[in-house]
């Protein structure tokens, strides 16, 4: 899937990408994402209505990706994570260019989770991932 982006698609402008979906949730749905983990239930509520519009990911692609970057910015900031560049083999098993490093030596791939969760729907819901990649409780996105 080809498709354009604003910046580059590397560590230094995921923070940009995310700033951008914010505005963009602010001014075309009056969703407020304001960089906390439950704020991804508010990104997963989002993604659920274009999904029941039939959106597909080819058509909001780029959006796609900057939600995908907001994630990564809400496990950046809140997580300890770090964003950084895929390698060679890492790209072929991800498929975008950007992941986020844990602390404790994982890695997650919160843009192609976003792409995940138009596709499938609830199952693959942002603000489970983030509970899942940080060590969160359950149900702890929701008052965070």
């Amino acid at each position: 899937m080809e498709f354009r982006l604003k910046y580059a698609p590397e560590p230094v402008n995921a923070p940009l990408f995310a700033a951008d979906i914010v505005r963009a949730a602010a001014e075309i749905d009056g969703v407020e994402l304001d960089g906390t983990p439950g704020s991804l239930d508010r990104v997963d509520a989002v993604l659920e209505r274009l999904r029941a519009e039939g959106v597909t990911t080819e058509s909001v692609a780029a959006t796609l990706f900057g939600f995908g970057c907001y994630t990564g910015e809400v496990l950046v900031r809140h997580g300890g994570g770090a964003w950084r560049a895929v390698t060679e083999e890492e790209r072929a098993v991800f498929g975008w260019p950007l992941v986020v490093a844990l602390p404790g030596g994982g890695v997650c791939n919160p843009i192609g989770k976003a792409f995940k969760r138009l596709e499938n729907g609830p199952e693959d819901s942002l603000g489970y991932f983030y509970q899942v990649f940080t060590g969160a409780e359950p149900g702890s996105t929701a008052s965070a």
